[in-house]
């Protein structure tokens, strides 16, 4: 059996594709990963797993369960842990594990022993009787995360866990999910980040505008760069779209501006040949570095690639948008 099997699901307010034909296949056991940019359709699909939403058409099962006609089923088998802590500040912690007990059916008494032992595995037994207005960020993190253990889920939902976290904190969350995943939990997990992908996820699928355009395991999706990413830094930004043309070519793609902060970036081959040239052309252009480094591809590098914008961008408003990067041949996007 399968932990979840989408088959065309499409989502749709009014003229807005939310999810615009998504198929998915995750087996039981480990972590499957969804990556996409903010607005990409990862949090309607993960509403529509979690029997929060219904689909416009398509169907989808979870843990075998399809999730129009049994729901009830399905919430009781699963748990969900959404981008924000969905906890209630003037309660403690362990008032607010009792509570989502009892909401799963539990008297009083089972409700309180998996409140304390779910306290207890995420290292927050000394602060269960504090109130959780007085938690840091993480410590809420965690408790959303506890809320989500208390029914011992099959399948585990989590919607972008880390963001907003310190890094000691991330990390903390890496673990305890390691730990889940090694004691039979699968995990569905959607994030904008590939260093967490990187870390936990066996296999992903990337999705923008509704759509999956790219599947694979983390190295795949880097591959598809086709190297290293070389960034300069201009002495003179003035000299941008000189440098831009003397790049033309060298790249797997043309060389990206962001317009923010004037770096430019060139994925190149994983052999230095393209470097050597890069820098021979600019320096027969008198083009002047402040500063040049080579490195790895990042999630940010496999967006602008595979969908012309980075990973981490705003969810889109009318009268703003995203904001774009430019091309070396054809200009602005639009």
């Amino acid at each position: 059996m399968l932990a979840v099997e989408v088959e065309h699901i499409k989502k749709h307010y009014g003229e807005v594709r939310a999810l615009d034909g998504v198929d998915l296949s995750i087996p039981l056991g480990g972590v499957y990963g969804l990556l996409g940019p903010n607005g990409a359709g990862k949090t309607t699909l993960v509403r529509i797993l979690a029997t929060l939403l219904k689909p416009t058409s398509g169907r989808a099962r979870v843990l075998g369960v399809d999730v129009t006609e049994d729901p009830g089923a399905i919430r009781r088998r699963i748990g969900l842990a959404g981008q924000s802590a969905a906890v209630d500040e003037l309660l403690t912690g362990r008032e607010n594990l009792e509570m989502v007990g009892r909401l799963y059916g539990f008297d009083r008494v089972e409700a309180l022993r998996r409140a304390d032992d779910v306290l207890e595995r995420i290292d927050l037994a000394e602060a269960a009787n504090r109130t959780v207005k007085t938690y840091s960020g993480g410590m809420r993190r965690r408790l959303d995360l506890a809320a989500s253990l208390v029914g011992h889920p099959e399948l585990l939902i989590m919607d972008e866990p880390t963001t907003g976290l310190d890094p000691r904190s991330r990390q903390d969350l890496w673990d305890l999910i390691e730990e889940l995943v090694e004691e039979g939990t699968t995990l569905l997990l959607t994030t904008q980040y590939l260093e967490e992908a990187d870390r936990l996820a066996r296999q992903l699928v990337v999705i923008d505008n509704g759509k999956v355009i790219s599947r694979g395991t983390p190295n795949q999706l880097k591959a598809q760069l086709g190297g290293d990413v070389l960034e300069l830094h201009l002495e003179d930004m003035g000299k941008i779209r000189l440098v831009l043309e003397q790049l033309e070519g060298l790249g797997s793609s043309p060389a990206s501006v962001n317009d923010e902060t004037g770096l430019i970036s060139l994925t190149v081959g994983e052999d230095t040949g393209a470097v050597v040239e890069a820098l021979r052309r600019l320096d027969q252009a008198a083009v002047k570095l402040r500063d040049l480094s080579l490195r790895k591809p990042t999630l940010d590098d496999v967006f602008l690639t595979l969908t012309g914008h980075a990973a981490e961008v705003s969810e889109p408003e009318p009268a703003t948008g995203r904001r774009r990067r430019r091309k070396a041949k054809s200009g602005d996007r639009p």
